[in-house]
């Protein structure tokens, strides 16, 4: 029997939140996206794209399955990009994964089963869907799946820019080497960039659907979740702060998983790991 469940998901910046849309001299312009106002207007409002949302999850469903069937270090390179990035459609004469191989591959590998990806020439469906990740502000009420009480911000209340310096190794090199140099440049080896952030304090929604899926598939799904609400992030250049946040998830009133996931993984290890390594690479 397939499960279809949704949750909803709040999220509250705790750092600066930062996801480049475009990149603008040496300012990093934050995605933005059209909504229509209820007058008619339009208004650019910041949001964290589903794509990138999706990205988080799929990485830390990669690492709870790598936990449970231990495969580091044994894994083609494409194979292992396709279950943490979703791999890529590449030109193969290896036979594609379907029919009988296809069932079996989702029955043993529940992170291709719910997130999909490239195998070989073909892609394959995950029964995941989630939603762009939207702040509560006045320009995404048209948009907003819940009624918050309050006046909500502006989005321009929630928007900054953040200005950083990057030491310029390759000017300095140059100067330090070229005996030419008499030292007279008039820069600064020290470059200047801008990024543009969502401040913290800023509140998101979102939401997350597994559509059809086995019981081994809500499991796993739920768990990502789980530890999203425990370690997840939103948006990139986390390695300088950005992107921490506190999650609040909804269950699904129809029930939570009825399997041990990782139970069910595990007594299959054998045949789980000899699967991802007979996959086109």
């Amino acid at each position: 029997m397939s499960v279809s469940r949704v949750w909803e998901i709040e999220m509250t910046a705790k750092s600066p939140i930062s996801h480049r849309g475009e990149l603008i001299g040496t300012t990093a312009i934050g995605r933005r996206m059209k909504i229509l106002q209820q007058d008619g207007s339009v208004e650019l409002v910041p949001v964290i794209s589903g794509n990138s949302f999706r990205g988080v999850l799929r990485r830390i469903g990669e690492e709870l399955l790598r936990d449970v069937l231990g495969y580091e270090n044994q894994l083609p390179l494409a194979v292992a990009h396709t279950l943490r990035n979703g791999g890529a459609i590449v030109k193969t004469s290896a036979e594609p994964v379907t029919g009988r191989r296809l069932q079996q591959l989702r029955e043993l590998i529940p992170q291709i089963s719910v997130f999909g990806g490239a195998v070989g020439a073909a892609p394959i469906d995950g029964c995941l869907r989630v939603g762009h990740v939207v702040p509560i502000v006045t320009e995404a009420a048209p948009i907003l799946r819940r009624q918050y009480p309050g006046p909500l911000p502006s989005r321009f209340d929630i928007e900054a820019l953040e200005s950083y310096s990057h030491l310029d190794d390759v000017a300095t090199g140059r100067n330090l080497t070229d005996p030419t140099d008499d030292g007279s440049g008039s820069g600064s080896p020290v470059m200047r960039y801008d990024i543009e952030t969502l401040a913290p304090g800023t509140r998101f929604e979102s939401w997350v659907q597994l559509s059809r899926g086995s019981d081994l598939d809500h499991a796993f799904a739920a768990d990502v979740l789980t530890e999203f609400t425990r370690s997840g992030w939103l948006g990139g250049r986390t390695g300088i702060g950005h992107g921490q946040i506190a999650t609040t998830l909804t269950e699904p009133a129809s029930g939570g998983p009825v399997v041990d996931w990782r139970e069910i993984v595990a007594a299959r290890r054998d045949e789980a790991v000899a699967m991802l390594l007979s996959l086109p690479a």
